[in-house]
């Protein structure tokens, strides 16, 4: 197995994890509007609401975070970073990676680890309310999702030393965009001409195309 083929497999297994997990944002939906519905129509409010909602957010947050970094889609402040070479780019991300990434995610999957075996030892309930839910399954997401963000992590520390041997960041697993969406639109639209809807589809190839260089950096 090549080292590209090593990254997509990884890449992979975040994109499916994160893909997994956005179907949460479908349970958290049905479970305000079930409350909004209780509430103010029934006036029967839930008490345990506020604790479930926390659970379905944080659990579909922290799931995401893998696949987010598969993607490089995390927030960095680019304003230096987008004008370096692509082996200085990954300079600096490999001395990140080690002085600050590795050791804050261990640490979160070492104390994510021991929160959860506490949680299901004392089978925790949430204190928010007089009879909260269950919490230790929740607690128990921390350390499954700091693995899963390490794994992608050391999957970027391989990208980093691939583009200072090869002077190019190597290829990522790509998915689906908001481009390509805009691209769909355009392509059912009725309402606009064909060589409107070849420019404007340019365009936004190219506006992608831009923001992507602005994150990797160009050869130069």
């Amino acid at each position: 197995m090549t080292a590209q083929k090593i990254l997509y497999f990884v890449d992979g297994i975040s994109t499916w994890v994160g893909k997994a997990a956005a179907w949460l944002i479908i349970g958290l939906m049905l479970l305000i509007c079930g409350e909004v519905f209780k509430r103010y129509i029934l006036n029967m409010p839930t008490a345990w609401i506020f604790d479930a909602s926390n659970m379905f957010y944080g659990s579909l947050f922290m799931l995401a975070g893998a696949y987010t970094l598969a993607q490089n889609g995390h927030v960095r402040g680019d304003f230096l970073y987008s004008s370096m070479k692509p082996r200085t780019q990954a300079s600096l991300d490999l001395v990140l990676y080690f002085v600050f990434f590795i050791p804050g995610i261990v640490a979160l999957i070492y104390a994510g680890y021991d929160y959860a075996a506490v949680s299901w030892r004392i089978n925790e309930h949430s204190n928010v309310t007089a009879d909260g839910p269950p919490v230790y399954h929740f607690k128990s997401i921390i350390p499954i999702a700091g693995a899963f963000v390490l794994l992608q992590g050391f999957a970027e520390i391989m990208r980093c030393v691939m583009c200072l041997v090869n002077g190019q960041w190597p290829a990522r697993l790509k998915d689906v965009s908001e481009i390509d969406v805009v691209e769909q639109q355009l392509a059912g639209s009725q309402h606009v001409d064909d060589e409107t809807r070849r420019i404007a589809i340019e365009r936004a190839h190219s506006i992608e195309e831009e923001a992507h260089k602005r994150g990797m950096g160009e050869k130069i």
